[in-house]
């Protein structure tokens, strides 16, 4: 009988926005079409930026509609904006301006939210946004990046301001223990013997418990820093290597965000799949600490524990 490993610490050497600061300032510094967009948060981080580059670093105060709308002229101008502030002011409260001033628009910018789903609980439900992924997948044409790891941020945001389309990257206050490579494809953290039983995905800062969790069982574990696109042909080659078609996938957000993906990639085939993250049906009014949510919403090292066995057991 297998028994769930230990709670894990989540132990990121750096915090995340500590290193998208740093990634920004240097982008600013190097090229003259980056921008930055801020709505307070995070503005006293970027002060010596602002004061060396005072026209491509903007505080437009606590006016979230603001931020996107000013992202979006800055890039219909040919410039390569950021913008910056917690989750739920980037995309839930603007998303009128996500969706027009930049997807109708097709003007690419680089959101850039801190908080995860409920980070700073202290802060209330004003400050949690499980949602947000599910939300930009409404709309067409964004890339979608969750970092596991500080070292993660860097070349991902470098990525993403090599380019001109809308991309979100989703940092996180915790993380797991070690940087592991990002593109966008899905990369086995452990195989399965070909006999297994099944492929678990664990997405960003879910790693770590993913693979505490799953100890002991025969499966395969892949992880994702990218989620959008995709790897829809990535999962199937893991499917055919295992031997097994079941699917957990293990999200930090939303539950089910991400079930569509899974089950187009598996399209061909008779497939079996489960998703794990914050539920959708509770709210967890208690503000308590992130790990009271995690567990909360059965997504700590135990919940995953017991419900990859029962799943990827039965």
């Amino acid at each position: 009988m297998t028994t769930a490993a230990p709670e894990l610490p989540d132990v990121t050497a750096q915090p995340m926005r500590d290193t998208f600061v740093a990634a920004a300032t240097a982008a600013l510094d190097a090229d003259p079409r980056t921008a930055l967009v801020l709505a307070d948060i995070s503005a006293d981080r970027f002060a010596e930026a602002a004061a060396r580059h005072p026209d491509r670093v903007v505080n437009v105060g606590i006016r979230e509609q603001l931020l996107i709308g000013v992202a979006g002229g800055m890039a219909l101008a040919g410039m390569r904006p950021i913008a910056h502030t917690f989750a739920p002011f980037l995309v839930e409260r603007p998303f009128e301006q996500v969706k027009l001033d930049l997807g109708h628009q097709e003007a690419g910018a680089v959101l850039v939210s801190s908080g995860g789903s409920y980070d700073y609980p202290g802060y209330g439900r004003t400050h949690m946004a499980p949602g947000d992924v599910a939300l930009l997948d409404t709309l067409p044409g964004w890339t979608v990046h969750v970092p596991g790891h500080a070292a993660e941020v860097a070349p991902l945001l470098a990525d993403a301001l090599r380019g001109d389309g809308r991309v979100y990257l989703r940092l996180s206050e915790r993380g797991n223990a070690a940087a592991r490579p990002v593109g966008d494809g899905l990369v086995t953290v452990r195989a399965g013997s070909g006999r297994s039983s099944g492929v678990v995905v664990a997405v960003g800062p879910m790693l770590d418990r993913v693979l505490a969790a799953t100890a002991g069982l025969d499966v395969t574990v892949a992880y994702a820093a990218t989620v959008r696109p995709f790897d829809r042909a990535g999962l199937g080659r893991l499917v055919a290597a295992a031997g097994q078609a079941d699917v957990l996938m293990v999200e930090p957000y939303l539950a089910g965000t991400s079930a569509h993906e899974v089950a187009a990639a598996l399209s061909d085939r008779r497939h079996r799949q489960m998703s794990l993250g914050v539920t959708r049906d509770i709210e967890v009014r208690g503000y308590g600490t992130p790990a009271d949510h995690d567990r909360a919403h059965g997504i700590d090292t135990a919940g995953i524990a017991a419900a990859a066995r029962d799943f990827l057991l039965a």
